[in-house]
């Protein structure tokens, strides 16, 4: 005989939509902001989603005590999981650094995290600043241009020739065709539809998206392991990029990363050091000329700079780190971190089963009128009156997951702005209010801010 479980003692879940999965899933796609404030307003800083066959069950919150419970807990208490991560999985690989788990994941950051700080940074400087130059040299006055273009063209350069040290060139030029054509597969939420979809996976000939996009990232991979027997065979073309570094790392155990951990890492890199950029580029070069004070105060800020400024000091400008920090706040690129619990969780009061996906919301946090007056409003100076802790503000995620990336990330949004800002005179012809567009799991400005050039300072006009 058992006996009845008192309901008071009844794990108490948050509360959530009774709509079928798929239907949340559909409304996320088509609409994933408005979707996601909808549910806080209903339901609070907090809410639920029940197993399905698309994802695990599931919680969205925004509270910051919540955020730093997860992120300063036990990384052994959670997991990446299959299911919630399967988007990204098919895009970045099984060995990339952000699905991996436990030791394994602690090892391959170790391993990578010495590319993205201290005097390799700085040398880094140079080829974003060179990169920007040649991109905008092509501009003329009186071009109509949409700013995204030139912000992926700058953003996929940079990261080509920082991480693989490719210069012009046929190698170059291959792997920059098909890694445009291929990160434009998902570039509309209806074409998104294909990674959260595991039933329209379907290789059905490379006529069909599908198949286009396996073919294409088949040859991406392909190019990459051809860089990596080059540089193997030929020590002298081994530099200073991160491909290099990467080929040469060795675990504490004396072995080196495998062909597939490299290969899958460099698709993060090109991925998510290109992809997000460039969208985060476009959103602060709409924030400058949407608003013209601030775009005034921006380039009185930079012209009070020596004229051979370092690298370093540009990046400590108070309102131009502002400027991009306000960015990323009110235009995140990304809308959750992710987590999947391994055993029993409280959070919020709520008891959480083992298997329930956590997702601290990005954009909820971000749109607290607690944290944020006035949240959808383009404030830079909120960020020179006060600091917000790790909790409050997290584009790049946070705990022992923040995004290993995020230092170069910030280094060359200021980098690209301040050389553009300080040469070029834009005017803004999308001077309306602007809407996310979905890029698979990514996010832009639809449209890709569409500006002309007004006039040109080094000696054009």
């Amino acid at each position: 005989m058992t006996t009845a479980i008192p309901s008071s003692a009844k794990p108490k879940l948050p509360p959530g939509s009774k709509a079928p999965a798929i239907v949340g899933m559909v409304q996320a796609l088509l609409d994933q902001f408005g979707t996601l404030e909808r549910y806080n307003q209903k339901y609070g800083e907090i809410f639920y989603g029940p197993k399905s066959s698309l994802m695990p069950p599931y919680v969205i919150f925004s509270s910051p005590q919540a955020i730093e419970k997860v992120f300063t807990a036990d990384p052994s208490l959670f997991e990446i999981g299959q299911q919630s991560t399967a988007p990204v999985r098919v895009l970045l690989g099984d060995k990339s650094l952000v699905l991996l788990d436990g030791s394994e994941h602690k090892q391959h950051r170790k391993l990578l995290m010495p590319p993205f700080h201290g005097e390799r940074m700085k040398s880094y400087g140079q080829t974003m600043v060179s990169v920007t130059k040649e991109v905008i040299s092509q501009w003329q006055v009186g071009q109509t241009i949409c700013i995204r273009d030139y912000t992926q063209e700058i953003s996929l350069q940079i990261i080509l020739r920082t991480i693989f040290g490719l210069e012009e060139g046929q190698r170059y030029d291959r792997l920059k065709a098909i890694l445009v054509d291929w990160l434009d597969t998902f570039n509309s939420p209806l074409r998104s539809f294909f990674l959260f979809f595991p039933a329209l996976q379907k290789d059905l000939g490379r006529l069909t998206p599908w198949g286009k996009f396996l073919q294409q990232q088949g040859q991406i991979k392909q190019i990459l392991q051809e860089e990596c027997d080059l540089r193997r065979q030929n020590p002298d073309t081994m530099g200073e990029d991160i491909l290099s570094l990467l080929l040469t790392a060795r675990y504490e155990d004396g072995q080196p990363m495998s062909d597939e951990s490299i290969k899958d890492e460099l698709m993060t890199m090109l991925f998510a050091g290109h992809e997000t950029t460039a969208s985060s580029l476009a959103w602060s070069f709409y924030w400058l000329h949407r608003l013209p004070q601030v775009g005034q105060k921006c380039r009185q800020e930079l012209n009070s700079l020596a004229k051979n400024a370092e690298f370093t000091n540009i990046a400590k400008l108070p309102y131009l780190s502002a400027v991009v920090s306000e960015t990323l706040r009110l235009n995140p690129v990304v809308v959750f971190v992710g987590r999947q619990l391994k055993q029993p969780f409280e959070l919020m009061g709520y008891q959480l089963e083992a298997g329930t996906s956590l997702f601290p919301s990005i954009y909820l946090t971000h749109q607290r009128e607690d944290l944020y007056p006035e949240p959808k409003k383009f404030k830079p100076e909120r960020f020179i009156e006060r600091q917000f802790s790790a909790y409050e503000y997290l584009p790049f995620g946070g705990g022992n997951r923040r995004c290993l990336g995020y230092a170069f990330a910030l280094f060359e949004m200021k980098l690209v702005l301040a050389t553009i800002m300080s040469q070029i005179k834009l005017e803004l012809l999308d001077n309306r209010p602007l809407k996310f567009g979905r890029r698979g799991f990514t996010f832009t400005p639809e449209g890709g801010v569409k500006m002309k050039v007004i006039s040109i300072s080094n000696g054009q006009s």
